[in-house]
């Protein structure tokens, strides 16, 4: 006689498992889903890089800071004196780049930490001198083309999530999603300026929003890959918006894509 074999269920609220395990399980059931590449754009101190943080931490992707990027050939720039006030040297930073060597490792919580020639300089490349020449750097066709092939690599066969100014307009021109983010100029240099106060940076606010208007000036009208929002991406204003209201909005376009082939 044919007996039925009793169904196995476990419930896993009985078991208490540690971060790292919690985020294995969560890998290993992202492992069969779908992956997208998930491009965010915006102006400076927008929060893009919150939102592309969080909504990598959310889906099990690989998070890449293209701006940490541009601030460490920056801070390359000005340790090497290549750059500063009223003065850059193009050339010399075109003929170093060969020898400026990137890359990330996390720290205790997932977080990406960028690492300039074997160095930590997660903290330098976030400070005023580096956010006032970073424009000018970044403009560079050479510099830009270099960080693209190097944002390309680190992505190829992984679903991630890459924050900028050109992320879906030359990076990433064909990514499944695409996102715009900007807000009002007095709510961006206020957040900068509470950053920076934060890390005991000594600034004054109307020097931070002159910053952030230069930088956008500037990364508007460049020639090389300018700041502007793709045709195709959408576009959040988070003016008024919280960091959850925001990724609630940025998670749910987000799995519509990745889960539109199951419905």
């Amino acid at each position: 006689m044919n007996k039925k074999l009793p169904v196995l269920s476990i419930s896993f609220r009985k078991f208490a498992f540690t971060h790292t395990e919690n985020l294995f399980f969560k890998l290993m059931i992202l492992e069969a889903i779908k992956k997208i590449k998930i491009a965010v754009d915006g102006y400076s101190s927008c929060g893009k890089s919150t939102l592309a943080r969080q909504l990598a931490g959310e889906l099990g992707y690989i998070y890449i800071d293209s701006g940490a990027m541009y601030r460490a050939v920056t801070l390359f720039a000005i340790e090497k004196k290549f750059i500063g006030n009223n003065y850059f040297y193009q050339q010399n930073l075109i003929n170093s780049l060969q020898k400026i060597i990137i890359h990330f490792e996390p720290d205790h919580e997932f977080n990406p930490i960028t690492f300039l020639n074997n160095k930590n300089v997660e903290k330098q490349i976030r400070q005023i001198d580096v956010s006032s020449y970073v424009s000018q750097v970044s403009a560079v066709p050479e510099v830009r083309k270099q960080m693209v092939i190097l944002q390309r690599k680190l992505s190829v066969d992984n679903g991630v999530v890459m924050d900028g100014r050109d992320i879906g307009t030359v990076v990433f021109p064909k990514a499944e999603l695409k996102l715009f983010i900007t807000a009002d100029v007095n709510i961006r240099a206020q957040r900068r300026y509470e950053e920076l106060r934060s890390q005991n940076v000594d600034v004054d606010f109307d020097t931070v929003k002159q910053n952030l208007i230069q930088r956008d000036n500037y990364d508007k009208s460049r020639k090389t890959s300018p700041l502007k929002q793709a045709s195709d991406a959408i576009l959040i204003d988070n003016t008024s918006l919280t960091r959850e209201q925001q990724l609630k909005i940025a998670l749910d376009l987000a799995n519509k894509i990745i889960y539109e082939d199951r419905n």
